[in-house]
């Protein structure tokens, strides 16, 4: 049986939020993301009509998005995560000087994270920027419970040890 649209919408919409936070998490761009994103819903309308058969759609789609992620990843090796220094949320009672020190460092942390092998990136990602529990991880990467926490172990401690070498 084919999908019509409003049964498509209604199956994989709710999703969508999930979806961009995993593309995001695991691309580190927002463009990318959306466009990975939307990539994974054509592939999916354009698979509609065997979608019926499908146990778990949420499954699916996730295993979808983190695919065209990792692909998009592997063709693009240049590409380095790099949030905005203008995201970054400083309180409003920081002093000028202050502030340029807080986006000085978290220019720094940035650089730090960027030379993290790509597996504790997108771990580092997703546990501290996008918040996602230690099952989502596992879920979205295709790691181990003890792979997920020692990936995340050794990235924070990298992290520590350069930074703290780099501001004694």
């Amino acid at each position: 049986m084919v999908m019509d649209d409003r049964s498509f919408k209604r199956l994989f919409l709710p999703y969508h939020p999930k979806l961009y936070r995993i593309a995001y998490a695991l691309v580190g761009d927002k463009a990318d993301a959306e466009d990975l994103l939307q990539e994974a819903y054509c592939k999916l309308w354009n698979k509609r009509h065997e979608l019926s058969d499908i146990r778990n759609p949420e499954a699916f789609a996730v295993t979808l998005i983190k695919n065209l992620c990792l692909d998009h990843l592997r063709s693009a090796r240049a590409n380095r995560y790099e949030e905005s220094i203008d995201n970054v949320s400083v309180a409003a009672e920081v002093l000028p000087d202050r502030d340029l020190e807080v986006k000085d460092e978290m220019n720094t942390i940035q650089e730090l994270i960027n030379r993290l092998p790509e597996n504790q990136q997108q771990v580092l990602r997703l546990r501290s920027i996008e918040d996602c529990s230690l099952e989502e991880i596992e879920s979205i990467t295709g790691f181990s419970a003890v792979n997920v926490r020692t990936l995340l172990s050794r990235a924070r401690k990298m992290i520590r040890e350069q930074y703290e070498r780099l501001y004694a």
